[in-house]
């Protein structure tokens, strides 16, 4: 049984239907959070649960084995390497961390405690994605060239609480300019092209537009005389477009967009390979579309000629993970993914091996937010992406 601790009682809540599908191998030992309140809601379900309200007093006194960092970004890194340093094995929510120093100690402290870190980026286990990976991973897409990922998700109510003052993202959007939430859209993505298996990323550039829509939505609720209002407010933009180049030649194009004016579309990727192609729904109620050479429909030249609905090769190509865990995961947030995150953190635990998103895929991924913050401040040039594994 692993003692799990959860700092960070909003977010972590989210995961209460994974827990309890997992009892028998996790058990919720204690909760972190700065909020008495917090604190009183989790002990309403899990009454023998340790409460603290300080990070450092949970690592000094808590009883557990794990903890699951749920807390604001800016908070991300150090309590994981806090943890580590103090023993524990981590699961942190994305992205990583904010510098690529930061990213450098998380290796460090990951290979020196022989703890396990994961990433609890969930969009990779999202059922489409999966059997995408299970299509790549039998060859059926051939030599992947090109790749596409968006997170396009309107967040502005969570950039400004119903006072008008900035909560901490709204803080983040204030101050970075740059593709600000990247792993929801490069994970799934990376994965496909085997990033730190058969490929690396080797250069990015990232664009970002002007803002707009946030200070639109602050004008309508606050009046024109909020600070949020006006000109030269926010650094960052309604959209970014990051390009990412792979040593095999392959282009990665990620878009993030959290306060442009449109309904949320959880699964924006498309993925083009020398025998077949993914097109992913442009909104929930659209079907995601399959191309494949030898199955679908050909002109007389060979020529691709229609797309068919991926609901029609899910029996042949369904991901065992899914085929396994259909019902359980089904149950929980994000698509499954929060129970496939859960499962595969205690898993690496308990078997002794290394998680689906180690450290290398975390720091990675994450790196992205300050190498295109970078790329930005100098005119959108490519910046080289460092070899995280060290050539391994």
């Amino acid at each position: 049984m692993i003692k799990l601790a959860v700092v960070g009682g909003s977010r972590g809540q989210a995961f209460n239907s994974a827990l309890q599908m997992l009892k028998e191998d996790v058990e919720l030992a204690c909760i972190c959070d700065l909020s008495e309140d917090r604190l009183l809601e989790w002990k309403s379900n899990f009454p023998d649960v340790q409460g603290f309200t300080d990070f450092n007093q949970l690592l000094a006194h808590g009883d557990f084995d794990a903890v699951f960092i749920a807390t604001p970004v800016k908070w991300h890194a150090q309590q994981s390497l806090a943890a580590l340093r103090a023993g524990k094995h981590v699961l942190s929510e994305v992205f990583a961390m904010e510098t690529i120093d930061e990213g450098w100690e998380l290796i460090e402290a990951v290979e020196s405690s022989g703890k396990v870190y994961m990433m609890a980026e969930n969009y990779c286990y999202r059922r489409e994605n999966m059997m995408v990976l299970n299509m790549v991973e039998r060859g059926l897409f051939g030599e992947i060239t090109y790749a596409e990922g968006s997170y396009v998700h309107d967040c502005r109510s969570l950039r400004v609480d119903r006072n008008g003052q900035l909560t901490w993202r709204g803080e983040f959007s204030r101050d970075f300019r740059g593709n600000g939430y990247p792993t929801h859209s490069l994970g799934p993505v990376a994965k496909w092209l085997g990033i730190h298996e058969r490929d690396k990323m080797i250069q990015t550039a990232t664009f970002v537009s002007k803002q707009a829509s946030l200070r639109h939505y602050v004008q309508e609720r606050f009046g024109q005389d909020h600070a949020a209002v006006q000109t030269g407010f926010w650094s960052s933009g309604d959209s970014a477009t990051t390009v990412i180049e792979t040593a095999s030649g392959a282009l990665i194009v990620l878009r993030f967009d959290a306060d442009s004016a449109r309904p949320h579309n959880m699964n924006g990727y498309s993925l083009q390979g020398s025998k077949a192609a993914y097109l992913s729904g442009r909104h929930d109620a659209e079907e995601p579309l399959l191309w494949m050479e030898g199955k679908s429909a050909v002109d007389q030249d060979g020529i691709a000629t229609e797309w068919d609905p991926m609901s029609k090769f899910i029996d042949e190509y369904e991901h065992p993970k899914w085929a396994e865990f259909l019902e359980e995961a089904q149950q929980t947030g994000h698509g499954g993914g929060d129970f496939f995150v859960l499962k595969d953190f205690i898993d690496a635990i308990k078997n002794k091996v290394p998680p689906y998103i180690d450290v290398y895929d975390a720091v990675a991924w994450s790196s992205i937010v300050p190498l295109s913050a970078e790329s930005v401040q100098k005119g959108g040039i490519p910046i080289p992406i460092p070899d995280f594994k060290k050539g391994r």
